[in-house]
């Protein structure tokens, strides 16, 4: 992990995702290979809310798969950050965190990117974008004409 200063030269630890949870794995992994999936229920046939978990929210099953989607869907909310909510974040103000509706059902929490923070829109069409990083990739969504 890499380590910036913040503003009075003090080190901070960048923020990374919870790579190691047992059932966020193959989510992360899938995504290295720039491949978006979602867990779907073999019991019930929904989809899980995101982030992934052990078992349906909606039957309480634990039988699932792991299902590509298509990275496509709309923004359904959005906040945009002024003040960074953690050091590491100081240099990236102003910036977004969306939740995305996937056109498959699913809704996920990222970021919209490759517009202005206030161009960003309920209901904007949004596919996904991969962020490679050095020790995971996350994904991102960036509006569609």
């Amino acid at each position: 992990m890499s380590d910036s200063k913040d503003e009075r030269g003090r080190a901070v630890r960048q923020v990374r995702p919870f790579l190691e949870e047992l059932e966020a794995k193959p989510f992360w992994a899938n995504l290295r290979e720039h491949k978006l999936t979602a867990q779907r229920c073999k019991a019930c046939g929904k989809f899980f809310t995101f982030p992934p978990q052990g078992s349906c929210p909606h039957c309480l099953s634990s039988d699932y798969d792991w299902i590509a989607v298509s990275g496509k869907g709309k923004v359904y909310s959005f906040v945009t950050y002024h003040r960074a909510w953690h050091p590491a974040y100081q240099d990236k103000t102003p910036y977004n965190v969306s939740l995305i509706d996937l056109d498959e059902g699913p809704r996920l929490i990222s970021n919209v990117v490759g517009c202005k923070h206030d161009e960003v829109k309920i209901g904007m069409p949004v596919e996904i974008v991969y962020d490679d990083r050095e020790e995971y990739t996350l994904p991102q969504f960036r509006p569609v004409e």
